[in-house]
């Protein structure tokens, strides 16, 4: 098992050392300008010399080969190893096979970063794909830089959408999507980055934030073959899958009653079967949606865009970036922290439409009292978004805040659980 360097730098944080933002070796020329030309052609040529650098697919499938022809079975586990003198041999028979720019993932710190058994042996799976996912970060680097018009290690939404719309063709649970859609679906996709990867709305993502986030492996986990039995579930889970980005569209149609390429605070009422409470959604509109509708007053309504980042935030509660999203909403004075008195406010909605639901009477002070129990704040008498972080809870406390169906969910969770584990009765 991979366990990374020995200062608990990553691999991958290691990988993006290895290439300096283009940034640090450029500066910005008048545009058109004859310097601005020989600067392009520069960059050029040094991102083709490092994308001429990595090993190739032909070049991982025979180090596979080399691997598995040159490794010992493990008499008690059955899994391929190699000691580091089969290492060394792997290294020799790889670079006279594929060449010397193999020779670098042999190094001795590379074997040292591998769990080892009592024999030291290395299982070669793990060092194997260690080496596939750094060519994989590598050229993705080299891709985003490609299309970093500004040369700053940022990418653009429209660079970012760019970056996916090359990739569609090598992903086979999207290559064939239908060509009219492509468009919307490289939007949905680049948004999620830009929500992970650009917290505070600048415009731009940070490419080594990218590079590092899950969303970009969530992406190329698309490359499976859609024969490979992936479920419906995690077609849903991943928001880059074709099923993920219709569900959105077709929400957003569904929702906009008028038709008028925007949602009004009365049409994402309807959102998750209504379940949302009023204040909530007030709050939604009041932190997070800038749009004005020409000729609707001082009215605003949401676009597709803010729309994203909405949806985002809900079915990603537990994150950082989704719960600073809620967490301004929650926070109804916009003072940085919640009082017991913002509590009761906002569970007062969620307690009415439980009502309305047919549910039990209950007493909004002991929900208030167990949100506390739960988040256990620094200041007894404050909760703030580092609490909620701090906690582990903090979608679930949100949950309960915001969405009948949330604070059902968290009711019940005893319930369920204990549903789980009871055993099923012979027949």
């Amino acid at each position: 098992m991979y366990s990374g360097s020995s200062d608990g730098e990553s691999h991958e944080a290691a990988t993006q050392r290895k290439i300096p933002p283009v940034s640090s070796m450029l500066w910005k020329p008048e545009e058109g300008s004859i310097s601005h030309r020989v600067q392009k052609l520069a960059k050029y040529r040094f991102l083709k010399k490092q994308s001429d650098l990595l090993l190739n697919a032909d070049d991982l499938d025979a180090m596979w080969v080399c691997l598995r022809e040159n490794c010992v079975i493990d008499d008690a586990t059955g899994a391929e190893k190699m000691n580091y003198e089969d290492f060394c041999h792997i290294a020799s028979v790889c670079t006279e096979q594929i060449g010397p720019k193999c020779r670098r993932f042999f190094s001795p710190s590379n074997f040292m970063k591998f769990e080892k058994d009592e024999s030291g042996r290395i299982a070669i799976l793990p060092f194997y794909l260690y080496v596939m996912r750094t060519v994989s970060l590598t050229q993705a680097r080299i891709d985003m830089s490609e299309l970093d018009e500004d040369s700053d290690g940022f990418l653009q939404p429209h660079e970012m959408e760019a970056y996916i719309r090359g990739l569609i063709p090598n992903l086979a649970q999207l290559r064939d999507m239908p060509a009219a859609f492509v468009q919307m679906y490289c939007r949905i996709a680049a948004h999620k980055f830009s929500f992970f990867c650009d917290p505070h709305r600048r415009g731009k993502a940070c490419i080594k934030k990218v590079l590092l986030s899950n969303c970009l492996q969530e992406l190329m986990e698309l490359h499976q073959e859609s024969e490979e039995e992936v479920t419906d579930t995690e077609q849903a889970e991943n928001w880059f899958s074709l099923t993920s980005a219709q569900r959105i569209c077709d929400m957003f149609l569904a929702l906009d009653k008028d038709m008028n390429g925007t949602l009004s605070k009365q049409e994402l009422k309807e959102y998750a079967d209504g379940t949302l409470t009023e204040i909530f959604i007030e709050r939604v509109f009041d932190e997070h949606v800038r749009h004005c509708k020409i000729g609707a007053g001082s009215n605003r309504e949401m676009d597709f865009d803010s729309f994203l980042d909405f949806v985002l935030a809900l079915e990603n509660k537990d994150t950082p970036e989704g719960l600073t999203y809620l967490f301004r909403c929650l926070d109804l004075n916009g003072r940085g922290f919640l009082t017991t008195a913002d509590i009761h406010s906002l569970f007062r909605d969620v307690h009415q439409k439980w009502i309305e639901g047919g549910n039990y009477e209950l007493c909004i002070e002991d929900v208030r009292d167990e949100i506390w129990d739960m988040v256990k704040p620094a200041d007894p008498l404050r909760i703030t978004l580092a609490d909620l972080l701090a906690c582990k809870q903090g979608g679930t406390v949100a949950s309960m805040l915001i969405d009948v169906r949330g604070f059902w969910a968290h009711d019940n969770r005893e319930n369920l659980l204990q549903e789980e584990e009871e055993p099923e009765e012979e027949s």
